[in-house]
């Protein structure tokens, strides 16, 4: 999703909200009266086989306890990513292919409470960017031939000397249109640590000689404008990321920001890989 900050009460919210909806319809109605005298789940599941004109009385009810089943995955599978989020691991769960960037059928069956409220929120957003006042553009040209944008940047419909795509929640979109991809998968809010920024920039300066290079996230705020800094810098168009950010990338895409955590992964990048480097 695409707000910076907070990121990670979305994930909680989520699991909250669900875990609320299938306490309420467990414990109330007559489904809670009939799975209590039945015996739970085992015991519905036989009412069904054994017999089936109870079992069609009771459809109403079936229908709230398989809600409140779906309800309670949400909540224990959203719990589990703000878990991973806070932790900065996981992302390979997703199962996401660092090859081409799609995601297997398989990931959005076991996985839709989790890839669903951010395909639809993501969708909502990007609509609601193109109606400000000021459209947000799908990627923005913050530098000749540097692009940050979000994952709708295949709209700009141009060949590209690379990609880097930053995102685990989202399949490549831009794979056909690249002379050469590569996939840093973080979640949303979350930075790649230093070496794996490090990896990306050389990747970026290399792509760079091929064309016009994309680095983008979810919306093009937080995840690509941490990359684009330390690119920036590993290009030697700037000395610092501080410097990347506020005079390279900011004046033209207003939208990008910076938390607490990407601002830490740059500055220890730029300790480990620019200043040592420099002493040496």
């Amino acid at each position: 999703m695409g707000a910076v900050h907070g990121v990670y009460l979305k994930y909680v919210g989520l699991s909250v909200v669900s875990y609320l909806g299938s306490s309420y319809l467990l414990a109330t109605g007559d489904s809670a009266e009939f799975l209590t005298l039945s015996g739970g789940f085992r015991n519905q599941l036989l009412a069904d086989q054994d017999f089936p004109s109870l079992g069609m009385a009771l459809s109403y009810q079936n229908l709230r306890f398989w809600a409140s089943m779906i309800l309670k995955y949400s909540a224990f599978l959203n719990g589990t990513i703000a878990v991973l989020f806070k932790a900065e691991v996981g992302m390979k769960m997703i199962g996401k292919s660092p090859k081409n960037g799609q995601i297997p059928l398989w990931s959005y069956i076991l996985y839709f409470p989790f890839h669903f409220p951010s395909i639809l929120y993501t969708r909502i957003h990007a609509a609601k960017d193109k109606r400000k006042k000021v459209p947000v553009p799908v990627a923005s040209e913050v530098q000749p031939g540097w692009y940050v944008g979000g994952m709708y940047a295949d709209e700009l419909d141009k060949q590209w000397g690379g990609v880097i795509d930053l995102t685990v929640e989202f399949p490549e979109r831009c794979y056909n249109c690249t002379k050469s991809y590569k996939l840093v998968a973080t979640w949303d809010g979350v930075p790649p640590a230093p070496e794996l920024i490090e990896e990306a920039a050389t990747f970026a300066v290399e792509a760079r000689k091929k064309g016009d290079v994309l680095v983008h996230c979810a919306h093009g705020r937080g995840r690509s404008t941490t990359l684009m800094c330390a690119a920036l810098v590993k290009a030697g168009l700037f000395n610092t990321w501080e410097e990347a950010f506020e005079k390279g990338i900011k004046p033209q895409r207003s939208v990008c920001k910076l938390n607490k955590r990407m601002k830490s992964a740059l500055s220890e990048w730029q300790r480990i890989y620019v200043d040592e480097k420099k002493k040496l």
